[in-house]
């Protein structure tokens, strides 16, 4: 364990749990899954038992989740000292970083009810209106809606515990470094709204001071960790939370590897979850890892992105395989060619030496990656049969498209019309 001012992270930790227990009435914990959660509640459920003392805890379910943390929430349910334990299953939107048509997902959708990966939990308060004024599809407001609602209902001042560690990010350190406003000038404490405080026990504990702790105290854990540890990954770099995000969306590819059977579910569940798989390290989702899967060239990568395009919007890949089709014929009649003789891919200075260059599929292939409606890319202009295309398109599936962020003169007219 890490040491400072002669004192271990963990007994820093319990000495902190046992002050907020003494302090406060009614406290709960927030917890996901993860090891940094885990360990902390079940920290407090070891202190709370010495003390005489009862807690709650708070977790949102995102439904597209690890079969594996979801057993291991149930085995934490069974901790004694927990009195209530909030099993929030409701419809949130989250950002969804793996596809062009989906951009956010709603998990526990209604309408859905017959895709959802898991069943939900039979509580009175996984129904929105449920929550009244509190209720919103934002998780993140949600989550501090709840704890207004939690003081509104106990009467009194509230300690949550949030199981963050500044080592994680320099967002996690500012969350508790430079606090407004603290409970009695802890630093480990920062005041959420009236007579609410959330409280870092873990703050200073390291990857391996939580291993640490989980190995000390016999502690249970997911075993997610096991697996991604048998897998190769450090124990720096295994993960537990939503996938489908900017940054995690780059371990989409453990699903599969590790709970098949919950995979096929969550590729019937989330649009791009399987494309994200695929191509969560390379530059069509923002990575620059690589440009397509090596083992294929460009036309086999363009074909297939108009087949992976086919699964959510079959009108966009009629729309791209006309417009590429009419780009095949201009290119026979310009260079007066019985069939489509195009390179794969040419440089720059290849093209300038042979103009026929300029036709190659990676050309076709980066466009489709950008979404390029109109084939600008290609030197292709906005057609009216485009226009009814692109109305057609927009509005079944909204502004999923991203017209409204296209500032040519081209798209700013049909901005307000959709």
């Amino acid at each position: 364990m890490k040491i400072y001012s002669e004192k271990d992270v963990l007994t820093a930790a319990i000495e902190r749990i046992e002050y907020i227990f003494t302090e406060f009435e009614h406290v709960y914990f927030s917890v996901s899954g993860g090891k940094d959660s885990s360990m902390m509640v079940q920290l407090a459920n070891k202190v709370a038992m010495r003390m005489n003392r009862k807690f709650d805890v708070f977790f949102i379910d995102q439904e597209a989740i690890y079969q594996m943390t979801s057993d291991h929430i149930e085995e934490l349910k069974l901790l004694p000292a927990i009195d209530e334990f909030y099993h929030i299953c409701l419809p949130f939107y989250e950002d969804n970083a793996v596809s062009v048509f989906q951009t956010q997902w709603k998990m526990w959708d209604p309408e859905e009810h017959d895709k959802w990966v898991r069943p939900i939990t039979d509580k009175p308060y996984n129904n929105a209106k449920f929550w009244g004024k509190y209720w919103t599809d934002n998780p993140d407001i949600f989550m501090k809606n709840f704890s207004k609602w939690y003081s509104d209902q106990k009467g009194g001042k509230v300690a949550v515990g949030v199981g963050i560690r500044t080592d994680e990010s320099y967002n996690r350190f500012r969350a508790v470094a430079f606090g407004k406003y603290m409970y009695n000038d802890l630093p480990w404490t920062t005041e959420i709204s009236s007579n609410v405080y959330n409280f870092y026990p873990i703050y200073d504990f390291s990857t391996q001071d939580v291993w640490g702790a989980v190995f000390k105290n016999g502690f249970i854990f997911n075993q997610f960790y096991e697996l991604a540890y048998k897998s190769g990954l450090n124990i720096h770099e295994a993960r537990i939370c939503q996938p489908y995000g900017h940054q995690q969306r780059q371990g989409l590819n453990q699903y599969a590897q590790f709970e098949p059977e919950t995979w096929q579910l969550v590729v019937n569940r989330v649009s791009g979850a399987n494309f994200g798989n695929i191509y969560c390290k390379t530059s069509l989702l923002g990575h620059n890892g690589s440009s397509k899967p090596k083992h294929m060239n460009w036309e086999q990568y363009a074909v297939f992105l108009l087949e992976s395009l086919a699964l959510y919007c079959p009108e966009l890949t009629r729309h791209y395989y006309r417009k590429i089709k009419i780009l095949m014929e201009y290119y026979k009649n310009q260079e007066n060619e019985t069939e489509i003789k195009w390179v794969d891919e040419a440089t720059g200075k290849e093209v300038k030496i042979n103009p026929k260059k300029w036709y190659n599929w990676k050309r076709i292939a980066i466009a489709i990656e950008k979404n390029d409606f109109e084939l600008r890319t290609c030197q292709y202009g906005f057609t009216k049969i485009d226009e009814s295309e692109l109305i057609e398109i927009s509005k079944k599936y909204g502004k999923l498209l991203g017209i409204e962020n296209k500032k040519t003169k081209t798209y700013q007219k049909y901005q307000d019309i959709l």
